[in-house]
């Protein structure tokens, strides 16, 4: 199945869930125990390397759109409790798709109280402009905002985004001319891995999660070099970085 096809599919579900259910389509976005704070960190780690959501700033390429996916209906005057059910629902039961496809998305990603979350976090925020409030504006730190990194004793190290974000936890790097040992923990269940090209050098780690470490060993001359995640739709999400040799 298709991206374009899954967004289809999302509308479709979206409208059939609204004609059949035109009082939870009246509903508030999040129900009273709702915990979007919740929701947006677990929608951060799980969902962002995916999907599209302005407000959460994610950027995923594989999945849906959701902004696009629930703008028609949203603007066609159907509720936000509408898109919080049609979220919940495919969180529980997602589209069907090869285990192998860049769209697959298991059942159950997020699971009990967090998925209802995830889904009022949504539906409270999806085909909105303007950016996150309150405690929602710091509930995830923004993507690859920390400092520049130098390399050490011969080694750099970037590790990937803890909260799951399409992202490295800088976008600048700098290390010394000569040969380098670059590695990336990713302590995040989305795998990534690091690659660097640029000036005729190249190098690759290895795809890993959980905690593992992604590494290579190059040798670099002076200028500029890009490094990024390889894995599909993770550079185009913004996970790459400036490394500056000098």
């Amino acid at each position: 199945m298709t991206r374009s096809r899954l967004i289809s599919r999302l509308a479709l579900l979206a409208t059939c869930v609204a004609a059949t259910a035109l009082t939870a389509c009246n509903d508030e976005a999040a129900p009273e125990k709702a915990d979007l704070v919740a929701g947006k960190k677990a929608f951060a780690q799980k969902c962002s390397s995916c999907h599209v959501l302005a407000r959460a700033n994610a950027k995923g390429t594989q999945g849906p759109n959701l902004d696009e996916a629930f703008r028609q209906a949203l603007s066609d005057g159907f509720g936000r409790g509408m898109v919080r059910g049609v979220v919940h629902s495919q969180i529980v039961h997602p589209a069907v798709v090869p285990a192998k496809s860049p769209a697959y998305m298991p059942a159950n990603l997020v699971k009990g109280k967090l998925a209802e979350d995830v889904a009022a976090y949504v539906a409270s925020v999806v085909s909105m402009s303007g950016k996150d409030e309150g405690l929602l504006a710091v509930a995830v730190p923004a993507a690859g905002a920390g400092k520049p990194v130098a390399a050490k004793g011969g080694k750099l190290s970037i590790p990937a985004d803890p909260n799951g974000q399409l992202a490295y936890i800088t976008e600048k790097a700098t290390a010394p001319t000569g040969k380098l040992q670059i590695e990336s923990k990713n302590d995040a269940t989305i795998p990534h891995d690091i690659a660097i090209e640029g000036n005729g050098a190249s190098g690759k780690g290895k795809t890993v999660k959980g905690g593992a470490v992604s590494s290579f060993s190059v040798d670099l001359k002076a200028g500029k070099y890009q490094y990024y995640c390889t894995v599909s739709g993770h550079r185009e999400g913004g996970m790459e970085g400036t490394l500056t040799v000098k």
